[in-house]
């Protein structure tokens, strides 16, 4: 017989196997855990029984009480970790900070030396799952952040930061971009931590003595469907956003920005959990089903000061009419919400069609990636708005965040021709204002760019106090008008109106930028240390916003903090080594507030040219 029949070459004992392998698991979206005990072969080293014992009843506690009530699954446990997956992140991150609490109670009782610490990394991505194993690179990524962990410590990538809401799911702290190990590209992070009565998380204090602030406030959530088929879930943010940009006109209600309402989709929050968190005195919601093209509508709104529902109804109409210009069916939620609430029938106003859900995540990722400040980001920022501009040319809104793009370009030293890109920013707006002459948010954003400028300081006045007549629960154009007032005006109206704007807005993703402008409205009065205080919480949130560390280190220096400030002074030369007191003076106008900074500056040693 010959011998090349009885065996087989190397290149067909590849194709056999090849031919025999499973097929590729689906990829799905998930959250990955990696947590391990830290200095694992030291403790085992000294005491491997007590040590092991200690792991597998920790093994059990997760299977059996914590991932189950997190919606997690156990992958595999190796002795000393443990790799799970979730679907949500809101889950992922309930799950690490209760797992770490496991060991407290031992830990107690033990020597430094003795004691059990974890730590954790969570990377949200797309990954091979099967019933043994997940494959991917997210699934590297999440063992390399939990490198950069603490003993205790659970840290996060972008990814996982952008699913959950500070101040209700977590408290965080900006860890800044770091390098990995055989990863291409510095990754951000931030350390989690559990949200407590004493935690940082921060609140507007009360205006007094303005009208405005005794209008009765409503927060409209993401109305909940009754379908689980993925294309039933827009129908509800339709219904939100029309009644929000409805009830938004009233100069009789206070409405919580829709940026921050969404952060309750999904969840089995009451309404009192609702109104504390956004501190809003009414709260409107409810459920939706669909036949055909029919919707129905089971709307509710609950006074959170009785905990009383006062009014519910249930409203019937065509699916298609929530896309209308004017839809009748929002029309008659609103008017019957608001008989309840104001007894009176809230004036009738258009409300814009939301654009395709798809446009909508380009839109919030163009602005989420925007304000989180690195060059980086701010690129790949500019080119979701310009994808959103292009698809949808005759709608105002990614237009006026777009003039806002380019008015971060400067802020964030990153303009080689300051005044040339607040000229865009003044050209961007007004295609908005064109589009859409009653924007509040485009008038805002022209108004804020020629404050910066500094040539028409009345113009710029004028514009920003017509954008909160136009919308009073705007929260940009309170912002903005605080901005302005600190710049040139008095600071006792930057500060009422920077307050306003945390109060529309107490759950934006972009509450830093928020914080900042109350921090300097503080300084601007000469509140040191509050405006530290403000200046940190900001900072926590996004540790690479060049107006805030300013505004820190002018607070430190003139409280007397000196290191602190040199330290604060450093972290800006590191993000910005090539700034100048001339290149700082020539990004604005020669405000006081400015002359202030660039004086703090000079003082701490920053070169004039």
């Amino acid at each position: 017989m010959n011998s090349s029949s009885q065996s087989s070459t190397p290149a067909q004992a590849v194709n056999g196997a090849m031919a025999t392998a499973p097929a590729l698991p689906q990829q799905l979206h998930k959250v990955v855990l990696v947590m391990d005990l830290v200095e694992s072969v030291r403790l085992m080293a000294a005491n491997e029984a007590a040590v092991v014992n200690q792991w597998r009843g920790f093994v059990h506690h997760a299977t059996t009480v914590v991932l189950p009530e997190c919606k997690g699954r156990m992958v595999k446990s190796l002795g000393d970790g443990m790799l799970v997956e979730f679907d949500q992140p809101t889950d992922a991150v309930r799950a690490a900070l209760t797992l770490h609490k496991y060991f407290a109670p031992l830990n107690d009782t033990l020597p430094a030396s003795q004691r059990l610490y974890l730590r954790a990394g969570l990377n949200a991505t797309n990954l091979y799952a099967d019933e043994n194993d997940v494959y991917g690179h997210g699934v590297n990524l999440a063992a390399r952040v939990a490198d950069l962990a603490a003993p205790g410590e659970t840290i996060i990538t972008a990814s996982v930061f952008d699913g959950i809401v500070v101040g209700m799911d977590a408290e965080v702290e900006d860890r800044g971009e770091n390098y990995l190990k055989h990863w291409p590209e510095p990754v951000r992070t931030w350390a989690i931590h559990s949200v407590t009565a004493g935690s940082s998380a921060l609140r507007a204090q009360v205006p007094e003595g303005t009208a405005l602030d005794f209008r009765p406030s409503i927060a409209v959530v993401p109305f909940e469907t009754r379908s689980h088929a993925a294309e039933q879930f827009v129908i509800g943010e339709l219904i939100a956003d029309g009644v929000i940009a409805q009830l938004a006109r009233s100069p009789d209600l206070r409405v919580i920005s829709r940026l921050s309402t969404t952060a309750f989709r999904g969840r089995t929050s009451s309404a009192g959990e609702i109104g504390r968190h956004l501190e809003a005195t009414f709260v409107l919601g409810g459920s939706y089903v669909t036949y055909g093209d029919k919707v129905v509508i089971m709307a509710q709104l609950t006074d959170n000061r009785r905990e009383e529902v006062i009014w519910a109804d249930r409203l019937t109409g065509d699916v298609r009419d929530l896309m209308e210009v004017q839809s009748a069916l929002l029309d008659a939620l609103c008017s019957a919400c608001s008989r309840a609430l104001l007894h009176d029938v809230v004036q009738r106003t258009l409300v814009l069609p939301l654009p395709q859900l798809d446009s909508n995540a380009l839109l919030l990722g163009g602005i989420t990636l925007m304000h989180r400040s690195t060059p980086r980001d701010l690129q790949r920022s500019h080119q979701l708005l310009e994808a959103v501009v292009d698809r949808h040319k005759r709608v105002a809104t990614p237009w006026a965040w777009l003039a806002k793009w380019h008015i971060m370009q400067v802020v964030q030293g990153l303009s080689s021709e300051p005044a040339r890109d607040f000229q865009r920013a003044i050209d961007t707006a007004d295609r908005a204002l064109d589009l859409e002459p009653a924007s509040s948010l485009a008038m805002a954003i022209k108004g804020h760019a020629l404050c910066h400028l500094g040539e028409d300081v009345d113009a710029s006045h004028r514009l920003l106090q017509e954008a909160t007549q136009s919308n009073p629960n705007d929260p940009m154009a309170w912002l903005y008008n605080s901005v302005w007032s600190t710049m040139w005006g008095t600071p006792e109206d930057s500060m009422v109106e920077a307050e306003n704007a945390l109060h529309l807005s107490p759950l934006d993703p972009q509450k830093y930028y928020f914080e900042m402008m109350l921090a300097t409205s503080c300084a601007a009065m000469e509140q040191w240390e509050r405006a530290v205080e403000i200046c940190r919480s900001s900072l926590s949130k996004n540790r690479y916003h060049l107006p805030t560390i300013r505004c820190l280190i002018v607070a430190q220096l003139e409280s007397g903090g000196v290191a602190a400030a040199k330290e604060a002074f450093e972290l800006m030369r590191a993000l910005q080594p090539d700034l100048t007191i001339a290149k700082y003076m020539a990004a604005g106008g020669h405000s006081p507030l400015r002359k202030r900074v660039a004086s703090a500056l000079t003082q701490l040693g920053l070169p004039v040219h």
